[in-house]
């Protein structure tokens, strides 16, 4: 297995810089994996993929990935590093797959990250820090969002935690949970 990290935290928190710092630090060639679709119909979320691309190396692959992640992740080279952006999005591609498929999926991208010989990056969101969400979709999201990150933190060489500006790896500064739910 490749070198698995995690970087997380809240929106605007300079998760996908920090991810993109240790990218660059590995010394491989990047592989950059957006699960957003660009819609340029909305023009508000297009201006968000372009700032995030104008700040990328220009000599990265950017591959777009909003379902198949796990065989994207099968099909990668050992001699490279792979940077997931975001976790978030592509779970919320996943939302009106009903409980059981939705196990099936994340039990195989849990599965193909223990098969690579790649490096991989993962950015995702933190959600389940306020409010229950009044909905029940917003609520699914939160869970399996929640449940993921946990069950890839502990694959996780380093988990990092991106929040006020600043950069805690929590992977030196806590202990990691039983995995149990």
């Amino acid at each position: 297995m490749g070198k698995v990290i995690l970087v997380t935290g809240p929106a605007r928190s300079g998760k996908s810089e920090w991810a993109e710092t240790l990218a660059m630090q590995s010394g491989k060639v990047v592989v950059y994996i957006a699960t957003a679709n660009d819609n340029p119909d909305d023009q508000e979320w297009h201006k968000r993929i372009q700032k995030h691309q104008n700040r990328r190396p220009q000599d990265w692959v950017t591959l777009c990935v909003p379902i198949e992640l796990s065989a994207t992740l099968a099909d990668a080279k050992p001699n490279t590093c792979l940077l997931v952006d975001s976790l978030g999005t592509w779970v919320a591609n996943f939302l009106e797959q009903d409980d059981l498929s939705w196990e099936n999926v994340l039990t195989e991208l849990l599965e193909t990250v223990q098969l690579v010989a790649a490096d991989m990056l993962f950015v995702a969101e933190e959600t389940g820090w306020g409010v229950v969400p009044a909905y029940p979709l917003g609520r699914t999201f939160r869970d399996r969002l929640g449940s993921l990150v946990r069950q890839l933190g502990l694959l996780s060489e380093a988990v990092y935690l991106v929040t006020g500006g600043h950069v805690l790896n929590l992977s030196v500064l806590g202990s990691p949970l039983p995995n149990i739910e």
